[in-house]
């Protein structure tokens, strides 16, 4: 199919595959879509990936000179998913801030971090790209997606995909938009609704935010993942901290702050537990997989030195010796990098040890890490990798690693460097398989759409560079305007507004506890036995094709309720408007997937919107912080509005998820624009 493709294609389109307007639209997009994803992150833990809605805002922009082709939309998501990938950095780094260790975010040191970790990443991804791409046989599920949307919208004309598609992306952000600035910004609108409810000590929460960006990603995860989450929310909500409150109460709090203490001090620690088996489990399977990969890329590459222009253009990697350099000289700049953090550590002689022993782990771990998801990357998606599990595999293994070679060398502020340090090695380690994990899902999506490997490959090199210069700025701009949850920048900050960034609150947690011998082994232990319950529960559901990942189990019980709950309303969402669609239909068949198809890429850009929409706003609101001095809040309060903004917030988003349902259960040819 990709040769009678190349055939039919100009050599004028192909020339026009790696372009000066391609990269600066390409460096474009990255500001937009990695604001929206900082953002998101901070505020839920989670991210979105960018490929799809970047392949849509590609197509549109670049229809406006009419000479566009499909390879330079490709090179133009390619760069932008790039970049946007490097926001998983704050999975962890925050953590610094969290300890004290840094009061903000210095540059060179941020910049640095996603630069190296993201090249190490790149190098990783290029020599696995012919065994796990072009010969595995995986399946790349959002690779595949992203290059069914470039060819749609390439073949389509006016009013394909590229148009439509563009239009339902920007109509759903400017709706996100509109009430995310109603909550966010004038405060006339709820968050969420939840309650806690109390059985003699025991208590129960329940409840649900308004959030149309965590509906979104609900919709794109699927039934499947968000039946993974809620059941967290059963064991964290229904089960752990009912039972520890009723057995050991915490004195003197309200219900609510009692509740709240128990979760996030000790409950949300068996879903630590959970996804360090998940992740120690997905690794464990891969490691024939990803040996038998990296054997047949080096012996491709030894068949592949007669040079770049013997081979088929959909065939040339960058060199494997110049990969092989490149990496071996990033180690330089990595240890540099490594030494520059540790200059304030009291180490004496252990220094040049210490930075020896830091830069040999993570490139080699990097790579083991790296390879396992990007392996996992082609069977499930990248948005299924265990990102967050690496990195508290990651974080734990450092932080009992570390004191064996620091020891009490440290100075009297020896612990909170371990700790810090920790951090900012796994944050390295994250970063590079983050990059690896998506570079391999773009590079899957260049081979469906007959795109030049090493053309690719270079632009995912200039998406790194773009997003490390862009990605310190903006932590900077949030965490100035909203601050951290426990880590405020100014006195007399609004709490209550502070980015919760959990999934850096926990990795501290976890490095902290560790280091100081102070970590409730009992809550991990009891989650890593419940971890290899629902790994085995995993595996056997596999067999008949089903998904219910363990590791969505534990990030069910770590994230706050309210956005696992409101994320399960986007899930339930996608299951039933695939239900009412095909009830319209006679029987399952080749026509009715297809139409389905059609239906299932509009709610596909609907929810990215939804998610860009809501995303910018926090991102705009932070901005103008930062130049008025004032809160990030426009809040407008008086007489009779505050007590009913949880029910107006409850009545516009009871609307909006019912307008969304209506757009993405319609059949076509009942009224839709979509056509199959």
């Amino acid at each position: 199919m990709n040769a009678q493709t190349g055939r039919h294609r100009t050599h004028a389109d192909r020339s026009r595959e790696l372009t000066l307007r391609g990269l600066l639209l390409g460096a474009a997009i990255t500001v937009v879509f990695m604001a929206a994803n900082v953002y998101m992150g901070l505020k839920t833990g989670m991210t979105f990936s960018s490929s799809i809605p970047a392949a849509m805002l590609s197509m549109g922009l670049l229809r406006l000179f009419g000479d566009s082709s499909i390879l330079e939309n490709n090179i133009v998501q390619t760069q932008a998913s790039a970049a946007g990938t490097l926001c998983n950095v704050i999975l962890v780094l925050p953590g610094l801030i969290l300890i004290g260790h840094w009061n903000g975010f210095p540059l060179w040191q941020t910049s640095g971090v996603c630069l190296l970790g993201g090249l190490l990443g790149v190098a990783y991804s290029i020599p696995l790209r012919r065994a796990l791409v072009a010969e595995a046989g995986l399946p790349f599920p959002e690779g595949a997606a992203a290059a069914e949307v470039l060819k749609a919208g390439d073949t389509s004309g006016d009013h394909g995909a590229g148009g439509s598609g563009l239009r339902d992306l920007l109509g759903a952000g400017g709706a996100a938009a509109l009430i995310a600035f109603g909550t966010s910004g004038l405060r006339l609108l709820g968050e969420g609704l939840h309650t806690t409810l109390q059985a003699g000590h025991a208590l129960f929460r329940v409840g649900t935010g308004f959030s149309l960006a965590l509906v979104g990603v609900g919709y794109l995860v699927g039934i499947g993942a968000c039946l993974a989450l809620l059941t967290g929310v059963i064991i964290a909500w229904g089960l752990a901290v009912p039972f520890m409150t009723a057995f050991a109460p915490e004195g003197g709090l309200a219900p609510d702050a009692a509740a709240e203490a128990v979760w996030s001090g000790q409950v949300r620690l068996i879903g630590a537990g959970i996804i360090a088996v998940g992740g120690a489990w997905t690794v464990a399977t891969l490691v024939g997989p990803i040996l038998a990969s990296v054997r047949a890329a080096l012996k491709a590459a030894r068949g592949t030195g007669r040079g770049l222009s013997e081979l088929p253009r959909q065939e040339r990697d960058i060199p494997i010796t110049w990969v092989v350099g490149a990496a071996a000289a990033l180690t330089v700049p990595l240890a540099l990098l490594f030494g520059q953090f540790s200059m304030g550590a009291e180490l004496a002689g252990l220094l040049p040890v210490l930075i020896l022993a830091a830069t040999v782990f993570t490139v080699s771990f990097g790579f083991l890490m790296a390879a396992a998801c990007g392996y996992l990357a082609g069977l499930l998606g990248s948005s299924s990798s265990p990102i967050s599990g690496i990195g508290i595999l990651t974080t734990m293994l450092v932080a009992l690693l570390l004191p064996l070679v620091v020891g009490r060398a440290a100075g009297p502020e020896g612990d909170r460097f371990v700790i810090g340090l920790a951090l900012f090695i796994a944050a390295v380690i994250v970063t590079m398989a983050s990059i690896a994990n998506d570079n391999l899902q773009d590079l899957k999506t260049g081979q469906l759409v007959d795109a030049t490997p090493w053309r690719q490959e270079s632009v995912l090199i200039v998406g790194v560079g773009v997003g490390s210069l862009v990605i310190a700025p903006l932590l900077a701009l949030l965490y100035n305007a909203y601050g951290f949850v426990g880590a405020l920048p100014r006195e007399g900050m609004d709490e209550a507004a502070a980015l919760p960034a959990p999934q850096a609150a926990l990795m501290t947690q976890i490095a902290s506890g560790i280091v100081h011998g102070e970590l409730p082994w009992a809550m991990v232990l009891t989650g890593m036995g419940l971890g290899a319950l629902l790994v085995g529960f995993e595996a056997w559901l596999r067999r008949s094709g089903r998904v219910f990942p363990a590791l969505t189990v534990g990030i069910g019980i770590y994230l706050p309720l309210n956005v696992v709950v409101t994320i399960a309303i986007g899930g339930v969402i996608a299951w039933l408007s695939e239900r009412a669609f095909r009830s319209g239909f006679e029987g399952r068949t080749s026509a009715t997937d297809d139409a389905y198809e059609a239906v299932r890429r509009r709610g596909v850009l609907l929810s990215s919107g939804f998610l860009v929409g809501e995303s910018f706003i926090g991102v705009l609101l932070a901005g103008a912080d930062t130049l008025t001095g004032r809160s990030a809040s426009l809040a407008i309060t008086g007489p009779g509005v505050t007590p009913f903004t949880p029910l107006i917030g409850l009545a516009v988003f009871v609307v909006a998820i019912g307008t969304f349902y209506r757009l993405v259960s319609r059949a076509p040819g009942k009224g839709s624009s979509i056509a199959p």
